[in-house]
């Protein structure tokens, strides 16, 4: 049974930390950031239960950013910009589609549209300000 229990908290504690910070992490990132405490995690652990938060709608995936997947524990609606120089994901709170232009959407393709994921690419201010310099 003590297996079953440092599962439970393993899993718990990767979903806390997701929802604990805004920086988007990899699973990488999850598992470095919880080693120190759980000395036999397994980073096959972390991937497993991202996919699993992410199949239930726990959190998602922002997508594959310099070669690795990104993930938000923020599951309300929202955006992202992710900076093309340095891979940054921040988020964008304010509506981007108003709730009109989605209803027509629907109306004009016939779908039935459960969410909204869209995410810009640019450079962010700070590198905007290196490449400046440079």
């Amino acid at each position: 049974m003590a297996a079953r229990e440092n599962f439970s908290r393993k899993r718990e504690a990767i979903y806390g930390i997701l929802c604990g910070t805004t920086v988007h992490p990899t699973a990488e990132w999850v598992y470095e950031a919880l080693k120190p405490d759980y000395p036999d995690l397994s980073l096959g652990t972390v991937y497993r239960n991202l996919k699993k938060f992410c199949e239930s709608g726990k959190v998602r995936s922002v997508g594959v950013i310099h070669g690795q997947e990104h993930f938000d524990g923020d599951t309300t609606k929202h955006s992202h910009f992710v900076c093309t120089e340095c891979g940054r994901v921040l988020d964008i709170f304010e509506p981007v589609v108003p709730e009109e232009k989605v209803a027509e959407i629907e109306r004009m393709h016939n779908f039935r549209i459960m969410t909204e994921d869209i995410l810009f690419n640019g450079t962010c201010p700070e590198c905007q300000v290196n490449k400046a310099i440079e």
